[in-house]
């Protein structure tokens, strides 16, 4: 994949959505670069998150922030848009793309995938990282917000570190805002709107080859993304790529509009 940005043919229109603490400021080095190569560019900050951490109650759900990409789409009148949703961002993501898919273009899960309807995305993970969210909720959150986790934390839960220095992880850290806990559980409601639209998996901290397994094997998780729909880019980093490798990161985003 080529680094150069911009190409000369596509410009593109992207809504980057992050993933679960960060808020639109995760996608600065990102949006700097998409920004230089003609591309339109609109970070999403998801209520309770970031600078909005203020607008946090105890009913900030998933719905809302599936309003929030709507209402950011809707009101700057975007159209042909790329959806990107990194991590956890890729469950409102899906949400916002079946709700409004005549203004969608593509949608691109980076490190992330989609959700079936009726499921939350703290359903992707087992019975014991379910209980340590939950504790960590009930205990340092006071029922309402998930608070970030330490490093190790992440490793343990099985997040790959690859590309952070010491100067990202501090980026990190010092901007990283308790994420809403409705919008971990809430299930995802789908109309089927969005079914065929383009969709495109960014593989980051794990192999595209896995990917292709778990596909072909049926695995539930997984099987949504047999469809002729889908195309599957690969960008070996960590979870993170956006801190981690964001000059990557945004080529492989401006080939997409292409």
């Amino acid at each position: 994949m080529s680094e150069h940005i911009g190409g000369g043919r596509g410009r593109g229109v992207y809504v980057l959505v992050p993933g679960y603490w960060l808020g639109g400021w995760a996608w600065e080095k990102v949006t700097a670069a998409l920004r230089a190569g003609g591309h339109e560019v609109h970070p999403v900050t998801l209520t309770g998150l970031g600078d909005r951490v203020h607008l946090s109650t105890p009913e900030t759900d998933l719905e809302t922030h599936i309003q929030d990409i709507v209402n950011t789409i809707v009101y700057a009148d975007l159209h042909d848009v790329v959806l990107v949703g990194h991590s956890g961002g890729g469950t409102p993501v899906t949400g916002a793309a079946d709700r409004i898919p005549e203004r969608i273009a593509r949608v691109v899960y980076l490190d992330s995938g989609p959700l079936a309807d009726g499921m939350a995305h703290i359903d992707m993970s087992d019975p014991e990282g379910r209980e340590f969210v939950a504790r960590r909720v009930a205990e340092q959150g006071g029922g309402t917000v998930y608070p970030p986790i330490s490093w190790e934390e992440h490793e343990a839960a099985g997040a790959s570190l690859e590309g952070l220095g010491e100067a990202e992880r501090e980026w990190f850290a010092s901007r990283a805002t308790p994420q809403p806990y409705r919008s971990m559980t809430q299930p995802l409601r789908l109309t089927g709107g969005a079914d065929k639209l383009p969709k495109t998996l960014v593989s980051c901290s794990f192999p595209l080859e896995q990917v292709h397994a778990m596909i072909a094997s049926g695995h539930p998780f997984f099987a949504a993304l047999g469809g002729p729909e889908w195309s599957f880019e690969a960008l070996p980093t960590g979870h993170w790529p956006m801190f981690s490798v964001p000059e990557r990161t945004a080529a492989v985003l401006a080939a997409l509009a292409e």
